[in-house]
């Protein structure tokens, strides 16, 4: 009963953050506050939802699935290397800032390696 009640939450608690990360892709104003949202908020709810389910598993057939806690490594690695990428690429190709943002700390970093780069052409 106590494991059903804890995977319950643990999957509610997913839907929640699942939700709120989809809200967040409508919403915010730019392809670097919408990659944020995917990645740290539906990767949270997916491990939630993962998670909830492997504890079912544990507490209502004695069973330790290991299928799902690859299925969470593999989430819990890949997603925010992936939305880390797809910001960087989307910064590298020129996409602007939303114009309220009040700090870009790639800005030196890349003018950097431009400088580098034109100099070794010389």
């Amino acid at each position: 009963m106590t494991g059903e009640l804890f995977s319950s939450i643990l999957v509610l608690l997913g839907a929640v953050f699942c939700g709120l990360s989809a809200f967040g892709l409508v919403r915010l104003p730019d392809v670097y506050l919408r990659s944020h949202a995917a990645t740290k908020s539906a990767t949270l709810g997916v491990l939630c939802v993962l998670s909830g389910a492997f504890v079912y598993f544990l507490f209502h057939d004695g069973m330790v699935s290991y299928k799902l806690l690859l299925a969470i490594v593999f989430v819990f690695i890949t997603s925010p290397v992936a939305g880390h990428l797809n910001g960087r690429s989307a910064y590298r190709s020129g996409v602007p800032l939303w114009e309220g943002s009040i700090q870009d700390d790639l800005k030196p970093s890349m003018e950097e390696d431009q400088a580098l780069s034109v100099e070794q052409d010389r």
